[in-house]
């Protein structure tokens, strides 16, 4: 099972004012989605604010008690997820979130319209808008909402299920269940689920932390140190006090260790504490995801070393068994069979199709290296899809492409440390070679850029202008014809790639070395059969 939110409004749709970029909302679900089922009788209930007493029950055991909460509904809609050819369907459980109580009939008729209908309009707002905008407080407050509810909806699920198939034994619990944390929006599921054993089923501290430790899995995708997502103390206290409490304890616990290993090292256990000291107390979830898991992986063999080497050392000078790698993958399913289908074809005429499913057999390609006939059908290929991204091209941007010309391209989220500045600046520099008249030996070129900035971010906002404004001059100046072309595709996303990578012949990987934690979409132009030009990264 996989679980994730169920947006009403995807990540934004981009347009160009004037060369600048302006966010759409992307309302896809507008027409429904006829592949879900809503299963509101597993609905799970999400506490946020209130505070936490500590009290005895009717056998003079203490406990702490979370009251006074806002609460929120989780209402699960199941996806079916299938396997290709192999007769295995998975569930996608995504989360609605509603209001526990929607409508206040007294403000209502007492005119206050807008406040009979708050409580329904703030909980909706959990689950409305993928990444909102978080350069504000409100934004920050809506996304620490959005990761509780995700995790303690899902962990809350699991726990229902198991408690129903045994009977409330958790003793095999963590024999059976893994959870994996794609990153740090998740992590808060250390915590919860802590709550959730201790609080709701009654289990010694000890006993609770065995588990979790035992099932908790952190996935790394960044190298940069201020992509690490902190919440502030004052806003976890005033969302989670109970999840803080328990933040707290956990981190108690564990400098107790750390301080154990190095005794009198001050200096280590305020870089490794879970609490960053401050003006401003912070909770470093990248390190609340280490201390709670098994297993801490990076999605590169060179991003894993670096973060063992680096970001992480303390943890992996304390845990080395912790760390390990798992690089990530994209299908050949759907980036060459599906993208690529006259290549597709071309290929399987020769070996069969069975390297659709077991990439490892596209080897059998290398017997036709040097047969005339197959390698002029597989640039004819290449023309055409060619010809398909200069149509894109055409119609997105209205920039003419000529299939004769290196198509040089980079796609990815706009970012100082993805380069595209670079990338822009050296157009520059070919443009001034041309107008110098230094073109012996030159090599038409056409420069396709995309990529999506985020809502808050300025200065990649301005990257996309400037790479406009440099379109502007470039793609009208009669001295330059088609020996150049720069073009900013609006809108990227996967059915533009789907068309990009088949058409690319030089694929622009050039982060800033050591920052680009794995290669995923490099992957898609390397099996479509563009060149690398990049640095040595993940």
């Amino acid at each position: 099972v996989g679980y994730g939110i169920r947006y009403e409004y995807g990540m934004f749709r981009q347009i160009l004012e004037n060369g600048f970029p302006v966010e759409e909302p992307d309302h896809w679900l507008s027409n429904g989605n006829p592949w879900e089922l809503a299963r509101p009788e597993y609905t799970q209930t999400i506490k946020f604010g209130g505070h936490v007493e500590y009290v005895n029950d009717s056998n003079g055991v203490g406990h702490y008690v979370w009251c006074d909460t806002d609460d929120v509904l989780a209402i699960p809609y199941d996806v079916p997820i299938s396997g290709y050819q192999n007769k295995t369907v998975n569930t996608l459980r995504l989360w609605s979130a509603s209001a526990s109580n929607e409508f206040s009939l007294e403000d209502f008729n007492a005119g206050s319209y807008s406040d009979a209908v708050e409580n329904k309009n703030n909980a909706e707002h959990i689950s409305m808008v993928l990444y909102p905008n978080d350069a504000s407080e409100n934004g920050k407050e809506l996304r620490l909402k959005q990761q509780y509810f995700l995790a303690s909806a899902s962990l809350q699920d699991v726990l229902r299920m198991w408690s129903i198939n045994e009977a409330n034994d958790f003793s095999q619990f963590a024999a059976q269940n893994v959870f994996q944390m794609n990153d740090t929006h998740p992590t808060i599921a250390v915590a919860e689920l802590m709550r959730l054993l201790i609080d709701k089923q009654n289990m010694p501290w000890d006993d609770a932390w065995a588990i979790v430790s035992q099932t908790m899995a952190y996935t790394n995708h960044t190298l940069l140190p201020e992509a690490l997502e902190k919440w502030s103390v004052p806003l976890f206290e005033k969302l989670l006090p109970r999840l803080l409490q328990i933040i707290y304890e956990i981190n108690a616990r564990f400098l107790q260790q750390v301080a154990r290993k190095w005794p009198g090292d001050t200096d280590r256990l305020s870089r490794m504490s879970i609490i960053e000291e401050g003006d401003v107390k912070h909770v470093r979830m990248a390190y609340l995801a280490i201390v709670g898991s098994f297993s801490v992986n990076g999605v590169a063999a060179l991003h894993s070393q670096l973060l063992s080497d680096g970001l992480f050392r303390d943890f992996y000078e304390l845990w080395p068994e912790k760390f390990n790698n798992k690089t990530n993958g994209v299908t050949p399913r759907r980036w060459i069979a599906h993208a690529n289908p006259l290549m597709t074809a071309h290929i399987s005429e020769k070996i069969g199709n069975d390297w659709v499913s077991h990439l490892e057999n596209i080897s059998g390609i290398k017997d036709y290296l040097d047969d005339d006939d197959f390698t002029q059908r597989w640039h004819e290929i290449k023309q055409q899809n060619k010809q398909r991204l200069a149509d894109l091209v055409k119609e997105q941007c209205r920039v003419d492409f000529k299939v004769d010309a290196l198509f040089d391209v980079q796609v990815k989220r706009i970012h100082e440390y993805k380069r595209q500045l670079l990338n822009v600046l050296h157009v520059i520099h070919l443009y001034n070679r041309i107008k110098k008249g230094d073109t012996e030996n030159w090599t038409n070129r056409c420069v396709l850029i995309g990529g999506k900035a985020a809502p808050g971010y300025r200065i990649a906002k301005l990257i996309i202008k400037l790479i406009n404004n440099v379109a502007e001059v470039i793609n009208h100046d009669p001295q330059v014809g088609d020996k150049l072309k720069l073009a900013f595709i609006p809108n990227y996303g996967v059915s533009k790639m789907e068309v990009i990578c088949p058409g690319t012949d030089l694929s622009e990987q050039i982060s800033t070395a050591g920052k680009e934690a794995s290669g995923t979409g490099n992957m898609k132009f390397m099996m479509n059969g563009a060149i690398t030009i990049g640095t040595y990264d993940g």
